[in-house]
């Protein structure tokens, strides 16, 4: 069950700070660390992950959540389409970045994995700015601990790849090849929607039809429609715990050129947007934005959206009032 709201969760309203004053946080929340004496009242963690060590081309999703943060300034209090107030629902914070090591990808996977650990331990669900998407692979390897969990994957990319560069394992292109060899994922309750671009071959297709991996095409996405692709999503993960990954290149670059890989093709921001509400009633156990890339879009509007969909993502994962 929630626990109760108070007004140390409630963020600063614009009414009395003006947006571009104050320190930001995401989504003007609390700071608290693991140190805070209300650490334990939190209900949902929101957390910056500044790494992009599994990046293969286009570097700087590492200062992606420090834009996300300084555009969340923007997010009020309730949704304006489906009425959820997060805030007044569970309790919410900054908790801060997971502090990685730049010059070691192991290493920071470790460091990474043992945040989220104490994060989990405390009962805390999160919610990641990235960041590559490397970083969900520690963040899996802590909250699917004691089993295989379920997602829904948001991308204009698989990321199933076995290797890059004859050999190096982890990279933000083979995150859940290894999170399904290292049993975090349940294959079969897992859903890839927005697939699209040129390919070097079939080999990430071929892994999840292998193993049962559902992986919805740009074409097929854009032929059935938002909610009828959805209603499908829904049903392949079912009731069980699910992880919800977003990656920001599933957004058509028009919309959102902030990004390292971008795919054109994709979604409008309006239906960036849709797909995450439809994903109301899952058992959401945390979930990531990822790929922000500030250096290829200095106005912000990329973080802009993608602080937009955390708080879609915050709002399906707040309880039902």
């Amino acid at each position: 069950m929630p626990r109760t709201s108070d007004d140390f969760f409630t963020p600063i309203s614009g009414f009395v700070l003006p947006r571009f004053a104050g320190v930001p946080t995401f989504m003007r929340l609390p700071h608290v660390d693991f140190d805070h004496p209300r650490f334990g009242d939190v209900d949902i963690g929101l957390i910056g992950a500044p790494w992009d060590g599994g990046t293969t081309n286009r570097p700087g999703p590492r200062h992606g959540p420090r834009q996300l943060r300084d555009m969340s300034t923007m997010i009020r209090a309730q949704n304006g389409a489906t009425g959820v107030r997060p805030f007044e629902a569970m309790n919410c914070a900054d908790l801060g970045d997971f502090a990685p090591n730049p010059a070691d990808v192991m290493d920071s996977l470790q460091r990474m994995t043992a945040f989220y650990t104490r994060v989990k331990t405390a009962g805390i669900r999160p919610l990641t700015g990235g960041g590559d998407h490397l970083c969900t692979l520690p963040i899996l390897r802590a909250l699917a601990k004691d089993g295989p969990v379920g997602m829904v994957h948001f991308d204009s990319h698989t990321d199933l790849f076995h290797s890059y560069f004859d050999g190096t394992m982890y990279t933000h292109g083979t995150p859940f090849r290894r999170a399904v060899e290292e049993g975090l994922l349940d294959p079969k309750r897992v859903v890839m929607i927005g697939i699209r671009g040129t390919a070097y071959d079939s080999e990430d297709r071929d892994f999840a039809e292998s193993v049962g991996i559902r992986v919805i095409g740009i074409e097929e996405f854009h032929t059935r429609g938002v909610e009828d692709v959805m209603a499908e999503a829904r049903g392949i993960v079912g009731s069980q715990e699910t992880y919800v990954s977003y990656d920001i290149d599933f957004v058509d670059p028009a919309f959102a050129p902030g990004t390292g890989t971008p795919e054109v093709g994709g979604p409008n921001s309006y239906q960036a947007l849709q797909v995450v509400r439809e994903l109301a009633g899952l058992n959401i156990i945390g979930a990531d934005l990822v790929e922000v890339s500030p250096p290829f879009d200095a106005s912000g509007a990329t973080a802009y959206l993608g602080a937009s969909i955390m708080f879609e993502l915050l709002c399906v994962m707040a309880p039902k009032p």
